[in-house]
C-alpha cells in the first residue's frame, strides 16, 4: 500500500475502505493484507458516504469529560453502499433501516463521520 488515502482519522472529510484484488472482499479496518484470503496489499478506495442504518444506540451518559457537552449523542452501525460495516455518529432520531449519508462534525476535539437521514 504505497499510496495511502487520507480519511477522517487524519482530519480529512472522507471514509476510506479497502478492497482485495484477489477475492473481492471489502474491509473497513486498514490492514496490510486481505482478512478473507490473506492476499497482500488491498487497494484503498474512498466510500461514497451512502449507507443504511444497521443498529443505533443513544448515549445519555458521558464516558469522558470531553464528551459530556455532546450528551445525548447517537452511535450508529451502518452498512455502507460499498459492502462494509462501520461505527459512527448520527442523528438522534435514526432508526434501523434508514437510508443515510455521511457528513462530518467535530466531536470531543476530533472530526468524525456523522450520518443523517436522506430526505
Amino acid at each position: 500500500m504505497s499510496d495511502k488515502l487520507a480519511d477522517w482519522t487524519k482530519g480529512v472529510e472522507a471514509i476510506v475502505y479497502q478492497s482485495c484484488s484477489a477475492c473481492g472482499n471489502v474491509q473497513y479496518f486498514h490492514r496490510s493484507f486481505c482478512a478473507a484470503c490473506g492476499a497482500p496489499d488491498p487497494v484503498e478506495k474512498r466510500a461514497s458516504g451512502s449507507a443504511t442504518v444497521y443498529a443505533t444506540s443513544l448515549v445519555c451518559r458521558a464516558a469522558t469529560p470531553e464528551t459530556r457537552a455532546h450528551v445525548p449523542y447517537n452511535i450508529v452501525l451502518v452498512d455502507a453502499e460499498e459492502g462494509f460495516r462501520m461505527m459512527a455518529h448520527g442523528d438522534n432520531d435514526l432508526a434501523i433501516g434508514d437510508k443515510v449519508t455521511a457528513g462530518y462534525r467535530p466531536f470531543a476535539g476530533r472530526l468524525v463521520p456523522y450520518f443523517e437521514k436522506i430526505k
